[in-house]
């Protein structure tokens, strides 16, 4: 069954951070490009960055690089998300998705990936 599966979001002050986990079946999982997005309310889904997992290379939206960080765990096919001082604009429901696989290049947009998580909430307060 092919799954992801988010956690790791909650409830923090702004400066704070957290990491943002995304579990993986594995035949989803290997030598795939897996990303995480965010989406508020009336508002369109926004990637902010990506991994080969079967490399290690990253990408990230311009509008985040330098406080968020993703990483991969390869013996837990899990992908993370870790968020450095957190501020309200930050605050959307967090999804992960996976592509078909086929390239180690992989951009943070939304149409090139097939495979979505539930979400998991990340809400940032002053």
């Amino acid at each position: 069954q092919v799954q992801l599966v988010e956690s790791g979001g909650g409830s923090v002050q702004a400066g704070g951070s957290l990491r943002l986990s995304c579990a993986a079946s594995s035949s989803l999982y290997n030598r795939r490009c897996m990303a995480w997005f965010r989406q508020v309310p009336g508002k369109e889904r926004e990637g902010v960055a990506a991994i080969y997992t079967g490399g290690g290379n990253t990408y990230y939206a311009d509008s985040v690089e330098g406080r968020f960080t993703i990483s991969q765990d390869n013996t837990k096919s899990t992908v993370y998300l870790l968020i450095y001082n957190l501020e309200p604009e930050d605050t959307a429901m967090y999804y992960c998705a996976a592509d078909d696989g086929g390239s180690w290049y992989c951009p943070v947009i939304s149409d090139d990936y097939n495979y979505w998580g539930q979400g998991t909430q990340v809400t940032v307060s002053i």
